[in-house]
């Protein structure tokens, strides 16, 4: 007796320890019961029937699967080697485990096909450039061909595209001979902006000198004929003078005055006039 509740009581022991399951936080939990889908568990502890039913756990991280290279054929019969990487997660658990075997083998065959459709309606030049527009048809359709899967195809890189090596090297002499010609375009507008701000400078400093010598002939021209203004207002004086004088009248002047100083009449050179000194 005692050795069949012995018996028991491990088989209690055992069962306990197999109806309860531990999820990681990353993980979602399938359980089948008696080999049929019953009923999904979330991360943390759970409790399941022991012996009877199983537990799947799926991870619904994102994850990577890489892409092997591959040569591809251009729309202009280049042959080149690409890679590509693809990323993913898992939306629906139980779509996951049991719509596809292998999901990695799957999703690497089925982006290598599409390499070779997307890169084989491209030529080379259109490849190389449009790389990010591959990337975005590859995850396209990927993502729409693995949606019966449960899966979400999150992003797709392709990582390289290397032509072979005698066109790789005449791209190499192409883009260096380009270099070579922005340099010497560069060289050569420099060269004509130096030469255009000369030529605005020195048009600038004859601008400047013609306005300097404009303004000093106005200058001359105005004390010139401020002068000869002066001048003839003087010579008027002495004609009205010796008009009045002509009669031999006598004036009594002011030594000091303007008009004795203009007939120069302190030394007496005029008949008629004698001017007085003042005391």
């Amino acid at each position: 007796m005692s050795i069949i509740l012995v018996f028991l009581l491990i088989i209690g022991i055992v069962a306990l320890f197999r109806g309860v399951i531990i999820i990681q936080p990353y993980e979602k939990g399938i359980v089948t019961r008696l080999g049929k889908y019953s009923h999904l568990i979330d991360s943390g502890i759970s409790m399941v029937m022991p012996f009877i039913d199983s537990v799947i756990t799926v991870d619904v991280r994102e994850q990577v699967i890489e892409v092997e290279p591959l040569q591809v054929i251009t729309q202009d019969n280049v042959s080149v080697v690409v890679d590509a990487v693809i990323y993913y997660r898992v939306i629906d658990p139980v779509k996951a485990e049991f719509e596809v075997a292998d999901f990695s083998y799957a999703a690497t065959t089925l982006a290598q096909t599409n390499l070779r459709n997307l890169i084989g309606d491209k030529t080379l030049d259109q490849t190389l450039i449009a790389r990010d527009n591959v990337n975005a048809d590859l995850r396209t359709t990927l993502d729409e061909a693995t949606h019966g899967w449960g899966v979400k195809v999150t992003r797709v890189e392709v990582q390289r595209i290397d032509p072979p090596a005698d066109i790789t090297e005449a791209m190499s002499k192409q883009m260096k001979a380009e270099r070579e010609k922005r340099a010497s375009i560069l060289q050569a507008e420099g060269v004509r902006q130096s030469y255009i701000l000369e030529a605005e400078g020195k048009a600038q400093a004859q601008v400047l000198q013609a306005t300097a010598e404009a303004t000093a002939i106005t200058n001359i021209a105005n004390a010139a004929n401020k002068f000869f203004t002066e001048k003839a207002q003087m010579w008027r004086k002495m004609q009205v003078s010796e008009n009045v004088l002509a009669h031999n009248t006598k004036f009594v002047l002011p030594s000091n005055s303007e008009i004795v100083n203009v007939l120069n009449l302190e030394h007496g050179e005029i008949s008629g006039v004698t001017p007085i000194k003042k005391k």
